[in-house]
């Protein structure tokens, strides 16, 4: 599929560019011709991934890659029609598939010793070879710690327990881990039923800080947002300023940059949120902010951010669910350069677009949910060059 340029309404702050690693390098004319940059190009794999005949999606919440170049894939066997689930069509919550999309094993649902999650919704893989998953239920206020193998290690927080935003030793309704290796922290998208990122030690589970938008304390108590009649609203003067104050749930995904910076998904508040990894609040991006119920979906945005593999991580991926599209930025700064994709359920087009990853040659994983039930994989074919507007 070709990527298509498309200009809105982006915020961010400007920051020098980084040099270029030797694959993604940049390309400029000389200074009598047009200026171009050099911009991802994909292609949808429609092969990808291979699911056994006798088994077949739910809703797939998330996706993770680990060191070896696997992908990790959250799914939800319960949202299969009553009769598939009956026939035992549903696959295992957690399925690991290799590079060519070969399934290698799958597991996961209640056992002993710990609280499988109500609503499956967030799954890391981290280098150490455990595997985290978290969830959105009303009851799901704990994150889970296993081995490869599904073996259960450890539980951070415990079912029905969250006394809210205040809470160190419960989550409720998380939506995502990111286990950053330098200071070994788990970081926390909390979520569906707070509105703060946490910190965990990722040995012990011990708390270790949280902070909300802007590096405010999070609230429990946030009054709604007022709704601008619909014949009063003309969203290029409506929508300006830095947003609210708090983040807007769902606090939907988190990431940790090689160079130390968090890049917050607020999806209600439609915008990535970047701090240090301390809390420290740095700028901001909005991704199609235009975008407003009920003529823009649901009229949230940010699902969820990943990097591109090179070691500077030049370019930053946003999955904007609304728009049905994944936007290209330039990390740092923050421009937009490029996107692709629209509305769908054709290989290549996006119906509800929930978490995705980039695995160490560049291609991208993208998740559905509702009634998209898939993940998709974006091949990274190089880059190619884009004229300067």
């Amino acid at each position: 599929m070709k990527i298509s340029m498309r200009r809105m309404l982006f915020a961010g702050a400007t920051a020098a560019l980084l040099m270029p690693a030797a694959m993604w390098t940049s390309y400029h004319a000389d200074a009598a011709q047009v200026q171009t940059r050099m911009v991802p190009k994909f292609e949808v794999d429609t092969s990808w991934p291979k699911l056994p005949a006798k088994w077949i999606f739910g809703q797939v919440s998330s996706v993770s890659i680990d060191e070896n170049g696997h992908a990790w894939i959250l799914q939800r066997p319960t949202t299969l029609r009553a009769d598939q689930k009956a026939k035992g069509m549903a696959a295992p919550p957690v399925l690991e598939f290799d590079e060519n999309g070969n399934f290698l094993r799958g597991w996961g649902g209640p056992g002993a010793g710990y609280d499988w999650p109500e609503t499956e919704h967030g799954i890391y893989a981290d280098p150490r070879g455990f595997i985290w998953i978290g969830g959105n239920g009303i009851t799901d206020n704990h994150l889970m710690k296993f081995t490869k193998d599904g073996k259960f290690v450890m539980q951070i927080g415990k079912k029905s327990a969250s006394k809210g935003n205040n809470d160190t030793e419960n989550v409720k309704q998380a939506a995502d881990i990111f286990y950053y290796a330098k200071t070994n922290e788990l970081f926390v998208a909390d979520g569906y039923g707070n509105r703060r990122v946490i910190v965990f030690d990722g040995d012990t589970g011990k708390f270790k800080r949280m902070w909300g938008a802007f590096g405010n304390k999070p609230l429990d108590d946030v009054p709604e947002a007022k709704k601008v009649p619909e014949d009063q609203r003309i969203p290029a003067k409506e929508l300006t300023g830095r947003g609210p104050e708090q983040f807007v749930q769902p606090v939907h995904a988190v990431r940790v940059s090689n160079d130390g910076l968090v890049y917050v998904s607020d999806r209600g508040g439609k915008r990535v949120q970047i701090f240090t990894l301390d809390g420290k609040y740095q700028t901001q991006v909005f991704i199609d902010r235009y975008c407003e119920a009920p003529h823009c979906g649901n009229g949230q945005t940010v699902a969820s951010t990943a990097f591109s593999p090179d070691p500077e991580q030049r370019f930053l991926y946003v999955a904007s669910r609304s728009a049905a599209r994944v936007w290209v930025l330039d990390r740092k700064t923050l421009e937009p350069l490029d996107s692709f994709g629209r509305n769908g359920v054709a290989p290549g087009e996006f119906y509800v677009m929930h978490h995705m990853n980039v695995d160490a040659k560049g291609n991208l994983y993208v998740t559905e949910v509702q009634d998209g039930k898939r993940i998709q994989k974006f091949a990274f074919k190089g880059l190619v060059p884009v004229a300067a507007k």
